[in-house]
């Protein structure tokens, strides 16, 4: 097996000048293709396990997930485990299922040292354990302590939801979503949408149902008998807007003759496969990397910008109507 000596040899440079370019440390980028080239050519693997104890790292991330079984979440995952590969990390998955105890196991990990940084989607009260020495990115959350958090533009999102049901002719609108026990950026998507509605004076309303969701269903038909002449609805995801699809169409309403809906988030059940429903896309790879980013800066402990909120889009799919 190749050594660091021989990568050094074939650069033409010092065993130094190897050490920094694999650590990425201060170097020409002449240099710096110098040796990667060598390393390339040799086929030169770094001790990682010597290197992390000389370093006192472990080139771990945690990534903590809600759950794997959401097609936005193993997306996410995807290109987070993507972009830490390409920066020498290793990505561990971390399943909580939504409770805090696991969630709190993980950052436990963290403080032993086991992993270098975390990366969590979670809406669990743990809010008291993140602390700003602590090398953790949330996303979709902010949390009070000035933690690094990352998320879409969940306001303009709920914007451009009523303002593109109103340019279908939609009258009468409303949100439906659920209501998390702590506080969430998602959370801003109704808002939104029901401000965005009131500016234009149109007719609107809002279903937030209690999480976990009990009786889901009922909820939703009283809710449409309650108010039965809305025409264009927002929901606070794509799942939610399937559930929606279902009560509907039990009630006798055709989508999108009937009633229009978006979704949010932009999920497909495969890459190569379409749109579950219209929707608001989450720019979900650039979430992915600018959480990569930030937590590798933190772990620097170079400057990083705490609040990170990034553009949404609108992806039309078969629950709108298509406006000639």
């Amino acid at each position: 097996m190749a050594t660091m000596k021989d990568v050094a040899h074939l650069a033409g440079v010092g065993v130094g000048t190897v050490s920094r370019v694999i650590n990425n440390g201060q170097v020409k980028a002449t240099t710096r293709q110098k040796v990667e080239e060598a390393i390339a050519q040799l086929n030169y693997e770094p001790d990682n396990y010597a290197r992390g104890l000389k370093l006192q790292k472990t080139f771990m991330v945690a990534l903590i997930l809600p759950t794997v079984w959401h097609p936005f979440y193993g997306e996410f995952a995807y290109h987070v485990e993507n972009e830490l590969a390409k920066r020498g990390y290793k990505c561990m998955i971390c399943n909580s299922d939504g409770r805090a105890d696991r969630e709190l196991e993980y950052i436990k990990m963290m403080q032993q040292n086991k992993v270098d940084g975390i990366i969590a989607l979670t809406y669990s009260d743990i809010d008291p354990y993140v602390t700003s020495s602590l090398p953790f990115v949330s996303v979709d959350r902010h949390f009070s302590n000035e933690a690094i958090s990352v998320s879409a533009d969940n306001m303009d999102a709920g914007r451009l939801a009523a303002e593109t049901l109103m340019s279908k002719g939609c009258d009468v609108l409303a949100y439906i979503g659920g209501q998390p026990r702590f506080p969430t950026e998602i959370g801003k998507r109704q808002i939104g949408f029901t401000d965005t509605c009131n500016s234009y004076q149109k007719e609107n309303y809002y279903l937030l149902v209690p999480e976990p969701f009990v009786d889901l269903e009922g909820q939703l038909e009283t809710f449409f008998r309650q108010h039965p002449d809305i025409t264009g609805i927002f929901t606070i995801n794509d799942f939610m807007a399937l559930d929606v699809i279902a009560v509907l169409n039990q009630m006798g309403k055709k989508v999108p003759e009937d009633v229009q809906i978006i979704g949010c988030d932009g999920i497909r059940m495969a890459s190569d496969r379409p749109l579950v429903v219209s929707t608001i896309r989450q720019p979900i790879e650039e979430m992915a990397l600018t959480s990569v980013n930030a937590l590798i800066s933190l772990m620097n402990k170079e400057e990083v910008n705490r609040y990170n909120v990034l553009p949404i889009s609108y992806l039309e799919g078969s629950t709108t109507k298509k406006v000639v």
